[in-house]
């Protein structure tokens, strides 16, 4: 697929000492049944599942009561709700930058993580638009949203941000979902060709009748790069598009030019963390430790310290901005954020975000993986805050003294934030016992590029040795 950096001076570090056998077992044969996962996969799908309950029961009493069972009031109308649609729209992000970015930007060190990066998008996505959905207050008529041909000739208003979302967000997932399908065909493929039950059936439908042939990786590559370049300016517009429904009103702290590339930096920052939360007990139950090595999770939290410190950036321009517009309402937002009724946030919100991932400076703590996992728990906590501080803060004091208000959520917001967290946990480890979870056929395709004598491979895995193990 993509040539190896001739400037990769040590090559065997993407993919450990491994060989094309070996790869089939640790990956392949999850999903075939002839290798066991381990207890906390059950663990953690049960308190998933769990979990979702809440999700369900919430969205069941909130179509029956409506959102007024919500915190939402006036003048905050955008509550939990909205906090939590951008929320997971960030965390979806590092899946697009991993598969389309670095691809385009011929990382091959990407190929260990971005299979599970994907996933992670379109789960978090469909969490996301949960949100925006039941928000409406009525998600049974929410096709007119979209432009659909009717006798009322009632089209959408397309100035309207909500319009906006609607239109980024569904055509970010359906882009998505179809760049990590087709990279999955080939290991579709090679499932097939292992399978000895009933389960051939299936894989050989999902491979859409690859047969590893020249003219099948020449229409692969194609489209798959074709896919990218459609991904790449989607990681750059869809989160803009949602900073925009801030940024196009004259609320105190949101009418502000910085948001687009602000929002996209802390998409970014939020998404990497989410994928070493979940990546680095995986790597370790696992034992994949071979195909994502330290030297990812290096780079990884490199690309984590770049966004922060852009983010970090972010909060202090907003200070300044306030400072040196010399508008009051702008001074009063700032003071309200630093000494208001909220400030606890706004404090925990540097702490978390602008000086707890400063630690990753330091190499020695880059290799720690404790350090690096409870640093991502600040992280999704601090970039959580963020948005608390941007929506409710920003709202609930504005022009009028005589419109002020406060905001406390309630246990039904707490209830379905909480039910999309275990229905994203339980997505993520179906994802992981059903589908592989490393890419595999590019891990055998990097490991075929390494200079001879560098990597010994099984004679009976030489015979077998191309694209995908054919």
């Amino acid at each position: 697929m993509v040539a190896r950096d001739p400037h990769d001076k040590n090559p065997e570090l993407l993919v450990g000492n491994y060989s094309y056998k070996r790869m089939d077992e640790d990956v392949l044969s999850l999903i075939t049944q002839q290798k066991k996962h381990p207890f906390a996969w059950y663990i953690f799908l049960g308190i998933g599942f769990m979990i979702t309950q809440i999700l369900l029961l919430s969205i069941t009493w909130l179509v029956y009561q409506g959102i007024g069972i919500w915190g939402n009031n006036q003048p905050v109308g955008w509550g939990f709700d909205i906090i939590n649609f951008v929320w997971w729209i960030g965390i979806g992000h590092a899946g697009t930058l991993i598969s389309a970015i670095l691809l385009l930007l011929r990382q091959q060190w990407r190929n260990s993580i971005n299979r599970f990066a994907e996933a992670m998008t379109i789960f978090a996505v469909m969490c996301a638009g949960l949100y925006p959905l039941l928000h409406t207050g009525r998600p049974w008529v929410a096709y007119w949203l979209f432009p659909y041909p009717n006798v009322l000739a009632m089209g959408p208003q397309f100035r309207s941000p909500l319009i906006w979302d609607v239109f980024a967000v569904t055509t970010y997932i359906t882009v998505s979902a179809l760049f990590w399908f087709i990279g999955l065909i080939p290991d579709f493929a090679t499932l097939r060709d292992r399978a000895t039950t009933k389960a051939k059936t299936v894989w050989g439908l999902l491979s859409m009748g690859w047969r590893g042939s020249s003219r099948h990786w020449l229409r692969y590559e194609q489209a798959y790069l074709i896919l990218a370049g459609l991904s790449t300016p989607l990681v750059l517009s869809v989160h803009s598009i949602v900073s925009l429904d801030f940024a196009v009103s004259i609320v105190p702290g949101w009418n502000v030019t910085l948001f687009p590339p602000y929002f996209v930096a802390g998409a970014v920052f939020a998404g990497f963390a989410m994928v070493l939360t979940f990546m680095i007990p995986i790597r370790r139950w696992y034992k994949l430790e071979g195909m994502i090595t330290m030297r990812h999770i290096d780079w990884m939290c490199k690309i984590m310290l770049a966004t922060g410190l852009i983010v970090f950036y972010g909060y202090l321009m907003e200070v300044f901005y306030a400072w040196y517009s010399a508008n009051p309402y702008e001074l009063y937002m700032a003071e309200n954020r630093l000494f208001g009724p909220y400030a606890w946030a706004f404090v925990a919100l540097w702490i978390c975000n602008g000086i707890l991932p400063l630690i990753l400076f330091f190499p020695k703590m880059r290799q720690n993986l404790k350090v690096i996992w409870i640093v991502c728990q600040f992280v999704s906590i601090g970039m959580w805050l963020e948005r608390f501080v941007i929506i409710p803060m920003s709202l609930h004091r504005d022009y009028l003294p005589s419109s002020w208000g406060m905001y406390y959520p309630t246990v039904w917001d707490f209830g379905m934030f909480l039910g999309t967290m275990g229905f994203f946990i339980m997505l993520m480890f179906l994802f992981i016992r059903f589908l592989p979870i490393i890419n595999v056929f590019e891990m055998k395709e990097l490991l075929s590029r390494m200079r001879p004598g560098r990597q010994a491979v099984e004679p009976e895995a030489a015979s077998v040795a191309g694209k995908g193990g054919e």
